[in-house]
Formats: structure tokens, C-alpha cells, sequence
């Protein structure tokens, strides 16, 4: 043994412990017990070991406080190298070639006192020197830190589980990739777990048993089977299309969450079925159709009114049909023919109408319709039970509205009342200046009603209702009413006797002689009869018949010309010396009433139109 060799009282290796990793297995800390404290290490110098442990104590300190100096940290090594080095033990300075130095000169009997390595490393312990520069420096050895074998364990089986816990989920998940997650509802049916196809065959379940009841007026209830029929169902794909749109990895939320989906139900059903199951129904029998009757306006009760329509039970099978087919398709259980009055033929006309409600209305007025015609101090009324008497009602007192009728009934009326109170046309008696009475007929002067103005007015007032007294219309007036209509401002024309009267209000206002007619001649004589002026002019001149040259058969010139019966009229005459008396008899005019220049002109200025001409015999 060499000098080096005895300093640091190296034993030799069969008294050295070193670690062997095939004899010892792997460097573990099993077995530590923390409680227990670490050996001391023998081959330390003594005059190191109360310092060494003073620092032992302080190091121990600061790594409890997680402050371990730097310098002490940078020659610590990790423990698991320790665990992971398979060689032996080499102490510094150690050469293989000085082993059988080393044999020869140890001596078991010597004092010194072996080292003693600890099993749990190969790493022989860290070596502390003091310099003798500084004294108050204290060694510093490190303090191996303690594994804990229960967290790696933890560890494993919280390791474990995550990966058992994650297939279970995804095999779920797998599960639920083509089947309904938990609390999915269909249609009202329970699809949890049920793929598509199952879905679909609870939908087609729900309508084996399909059926709907038909309800009609007047008959019982009556039931069309889906084997009638030849209902089924068809899918639409709604239910797969439900199906994708589902995310399996979400399959936790139907636990918790319900779901409600509604898709179409989709059936066919033979139409040709249907409609013979319509034209077999008993509401489609011909004995059991009754035809609807007309809503109308009736006289009862001293008043008109409207009698309601009634409906009747005549169906109409287009409209029927067309209904039940919307409820096949919509797959209702029921229908009925009451709730949808288009199932059945309906009255044309209703109590609603508005063409009954206007006649309602016009009909009504004919009760309070009152029209007072004036004739002078006579009066004619028309009232509502005159205009009732027009309008005609069957058995049922139902009103047979005729619109040209009801007017003709009107024209009748006004004609009846013109043909009393019209004087055009007729004779009157009429007394003379010179004392005689004469009759004399009128065919242009005197009353008379335009009917077909008063038909249209008197119409419109029956229709509202008026109330009114008033005189009718009419095409020409007479000065005033009664038999005698020419009252008392008129002009007398006395042919017989060749002078002429002008009364005004009863008064003699104008006389005058002047000759007539020649009554040598039919053609030239002047008529008789009642007329008014047509218009005066002048100067004017005088023709008479036009040849065939163009030329007339006379042209006078004259300074008041005063027609009043077509050709016929008052002028002067100032070719004549005389007036009066017998000239007309041979020397008479073409017709013209002929007066003097000066009576002519005061005639001219002092004429109306309205005032009668009476000319007579």
C-alpha cells in the first residue's frame, strides 16, 4: 500500500460496497426511511468534521428554505445518474495499475478506520476542503432530494383512466353516429338510440291504423278507412336528413337536454279511391239532396222585409271532394261538410246581397213615397199604397221584382194623369168680344206634360222616398189651368168680323180692323184655332212658294213681320187703302193677318210670346 493510498485508508475491493447493478437491481430509494438519519462518511478528516457538520446543518437549512448556493448546486449532479451508473466505484486518484500495491499493503489490523460507502450510489461522497486562507468558511454539502414513489403510481392510474375514460367516449360517440342521441322526440315519438330506419318504421306504425271521419248535414257521421283508400306512407328523408345533422360527439347533451322535432309525414293514397268513396257517401245520394232557396223581400206586416235564405243539403261533389282530398293529405282524422258551406251548392242569393239590400231599401220607400201634382186649384198624389198596388208577391208573399215592369207601371201613371190635365189638343169654349161663344180647338196652344221626363223623375222619387208636392214637367204651358186655359191676356182674332182684340189682365190694351185669308181660294183662307207667337223681325220680306227657276211667287217687302201658325202671321200692309169689313171675302191675303202700317207697329211693340191667339169663325 502506498503512502497515498494509506493517507486516505482505502480498503481494498472485497471490503469496498459498491453498487452492482446485476446483484443489487436498480438503485432505488426503497426502503428509505425519511425519519432515519443519513451514516456519516468515514475518511473524512477530523479536524473537518465539526465544520462539516456545522455546514451540514446550515445546508440542511437552506435547502429546507429552497436556498441552496449556486456553487453548491453546479457540483450536485442528479440522482438519477447516480441510479443510472452500472460501474464501480473509482476513488479519485485510483489506478487500476496500483491494485496490487493496493493488495499487498493492506493490513486489516490497522487502526485506521474504513470507509464505508452507502449502496444507493455509486458516486463516492462530495469532499469538502477548508482553505487555510479562510477559516470562517464552512464546507457546504448537498442534500439529496427524496423521491415519492405514491405520485408516480397517482400518476399511472390518473394515466389509465384518461385513456379508458377517452376510448368509452369514442366508442359512444361511435355508437351514436347513426342513432338518435337521448331525448330525441319525432313527430311525438321517442327516437333515443333508433336509427333512421327505425325511426321511419315507427312513423309508417303510426299510420296503419289511419281513418277519417266525414260529417254532412242531415246524416250521420261516416268513416273512410286508409284500406279504402290504399293509404301509405312515404319517407322524405327528413328523418336522415335529422340524423346528419347530428354531431355524435355531442351525444352527452341528450341526457340532459330533450329535443322535439316535427317532420312531414308524407302518404300516398289513391285519388280515384277517394273520389268513389265521395259519390258513395249518403250526403251524395240524389234522395237525400235538397236544393237551398233564395234569400227575398216579402210584404209582411205592413212592411217590407227580407226573408232569410235557407241552405239546404244538395252537395256539391266537385267541392267535396276537393275538401276531403285536403284533409287526406294533410292526414286530419276528421272532416266536416258543415264548418265549409262551399261543400254545398248555396242560394244565388243571400240576405247579405247587395241587390237585395237596395230593393229592400227601394221597397221600403214605396211606404213613405208621397208626390202631389198641381194643376191650378187641382191636385193629384201619388202615395205608397198606390205604389204597392204595382209591385206584384207569390203565395209566400216574396217580392217579383220586374224593373221594366215597375216602370211601365209609372209611364201608365203619368200618361193617365197627362190625358186629364192636358189641353193641347182640345176644344174650349170661349166667349166673345161681340158677345158669342165660339169653340174653338186648339192644336198648338195649351197644356202638355212631357211624360218621359216625368216618368224618369217621378221613378227616382218613389226610390227615395220624397215627399213633395210640385207641378210636372212639361213640354208647353198654357197661361193658366181648367177648361178655359187662355185666361184673361190674350189676343182676339175675330175672322168673321175683320178686327182684332188685345186684352191684357182682362183689359183692352189694342183693337185694330185687318183683312184675312181670301176665302176664294181653300188654300189661301185663314184656319181657326188657338196659337202663340213663334218670333217677330224687322224689316223682313215676304215670300211665297219657290218655282222651280228658283224664283217665288211674290216677295213683299215689309217693316214688321210677326208669325205665329207656320206661314201665317200679323204684318202691315201698306198696299192697302182699306182694312176690314168684307175685303177678305175675294180680296183677302194669302193667309197673313194684314193691318194698317201704324197698327202694325204698335202691335209689333207690345206682343209676347206666351199670349194665346185665339182666331175664329
Amino acid at each position: 500500500m502506498s503512502s497515498k493510498d494509506k493517507k486516505y485508508n482505502i480498503p481494498d475491493d472485497s471490503e469496498l460496497d459498491f453498487y452492482d447493478p446485476e446483484r443489487d437491481g436498480p438503485a432505488d430509494d426503497e426502503g428509505f426511511d425519511e425519519d432515519e438519519p443519513e451514516e456519516s462518511h468515514e475518511g473524512v478528516r477530523e479536524e473537518n468534521t465539526a465544520d462539516a457538520a456545522e455546514a451540514d446543518e446550515e445546508d440542511s437549512n437552506a435547502e429546507a428554505d429552497g436556498d441552496i448556493p449556486e456553487d453548491v448546486e453546479a457540483d450536485r449532479e442528479p440522482e438519477e445518474d447516480t441510479l443510472q451508473d452500472d460501474g464501480e466505484y473509482e476513488p479519485e486518484g485510483y489506478d487500476e495499475n496500483d491494485s496490487e500495491e493496493y493488495d499487498e499493503g493492506y493490513d486489516e489490523e490497522e487502526d485506521s478506520v474504513p470507509v464505508r460507502y452507502s449502496s444507493k450510489s455509486a458516486r463516492p461522497e462530495l469532499k469538502v476542503y477548508v482553505p487555510a486562507a479562510e477559516p470562517d468558511e464552512e464546507p457546504v454539502i448537498p442534500v439529496r432530494r427524496k423521491k415519492h414513489k405514491g405520485l408516480k403510481i397517482c400518476g399511472l392510474l390518473l394515466a389509465m383512466f384518461v385513456v379508458v375514460a377517452g376510448c368509452a367516449y369514442a366508442g359512444i360517440s361511435y355508437y351514436y353516429s347513426d342513432r338518435f342521441f337521448q331525448g330525441t322526440w319525432i313527430n311525438g315519438i321517442d327516437c333515443s338510440g333508433k336509427t333512421a330506419y327505425e325511426t321511419e318504421l315507427a312513423l309508417s306504425e303510426k299510420i296503419q291504423d289511419y281513418s277519417i271521419q266525414v260529417s254532412a248535414r242531415n246524416q250521420e257521421p261516416q268513416v273512410i278507412t286508409g284500406d279504402q283508400i290504399n293509404y301509405q306512407y312515404l319517407s322524405t328523408g327528413e328523418t336522415l336528413a335529422l340524423l346528419k345533422n347530428q354531431k355524435p360527439y355531442e351525444w352527452i347533451k341528450g341526457f340532459y337536454q330533450r329535443k322535439s322535432y316535427t317532420v312531414s309525414e308524407n302518404t300516398y293514397y289513391d285519388r280515384t279511391l277517394l273520389q268513389n268513396q265521395v259519390t258513395s257517401l249518403n250526403c251524395a245520394r240524389t234522395e237525400n239532396q235538397v236544393a237551398p232557396e233564395n234569400a227575398y223581400v216579402a210584404y209582411k206586416d205592413n212592411q217590407f222585409q227580407i226573408v232569410p235564405e235557407t241552405q239546404g243539403a244538395q252537395l256539391n261533389i266537385k267541392q267535396a271532394y276537393q275538401i276531403l282530398d285536403k284533409a287526406v293529405s294533410e292526414n286530419l282524422t276528421a272532416v266536416d261538410f258543415n264548418s265549409t258551406p262551399e261543400a254545398y251548392v248555396s242560394a244565388e242569393i243571400i240576405s247579405s246581397s247587395p241587390e237585395l239590400q237596395s230593393t229592400l231599401e227601394a221597397c221600403n220607400n214605396y211606404t213613405k213615397a208621397s208626390i202631389t201634382y198641381t194643376f191650378g186649384d187641382q191636385t193629384v198624389t201619388l202615395d205608397g199604397n198606390m205604389i204597392r198596388e204595382w209591385l206584384q208577391f207569390d203565395d209566400k208573399g216574396q217580392l217579383l221584382w220586374d224593373d221594366a215592369t215597375f216602370h211601365q207601371h209609372i209611364a201608365d201613371y203619368v200618361a193617365q194623369v197627362a190625358a186629364q190635365y192636358d189641353t193641347v189638343g182640345t176644344e174650349r169654349e170661349f166667349y166673345t168680344t161681340s158677345g158669342r161663344t165660339v169653340y174653338v180647338y186648339g192644336s198648338a196652344y195649351g197644356w202638355s206634360m212631357d211624360q218621359e221626363a216625368e216618368v224618369a223623375q217621378l221613378a227616382q222619387e218613389i226610390q227615395s222616398g220624397v215627399q213633395t208636392t210640385r207641378e210636372p214637367a212639361y213640354k208647353q204651358t198654357a197661361n193658366t189651368h181648367g177648361v178655359n186655359d187662355i185666361g184673361d191676356t190674350y189676343i182676339e182674332v175675330d175672322l168673321s168680323a175683320q178686327h182684332m182684340y188685345y186684352y191684357q189682365s182682362g183689359s183692352l190694351i189694342f183693337d185694330s180692323d185687318f183683312v184675312s185669308g181670301n176665302m176664294s181660294y181653300a188654300d189661301r183662307q185663314t184656319p181657326s184655332g188657338i196659337y202663340t207667337l213663334y218670333y217677330k223681325k224687322s224689316p223682313d220680306v215676304l215670300r211665297g212658294t219657290q218655282r222651280p227657276d228658283g224664283t217665288y211667287e211674290y216677295e213683299e217687302p215689309v217693316d214688321y213681320w210677326m208669325p205665329f201658325n207656320g206661314g201665317i202671321g200679323f204684318h202691315d200692309a201698306p198696299w192697302r187703302g182699306e182694312f176690314g169689313g168684307d175685303i177678305y171675302l175675294t180680296n183677302g191675303s194669302h193667309g197673313c193677318i194684314n193691318l194698317p202700317p201704324e197698327n202694325a207697329g204698335v202691335l209689333y211693340s207690345i206682343i209676347q210670346y206666351n199670349v194665346p191667339i185665339v182666331c175664329f169663325y
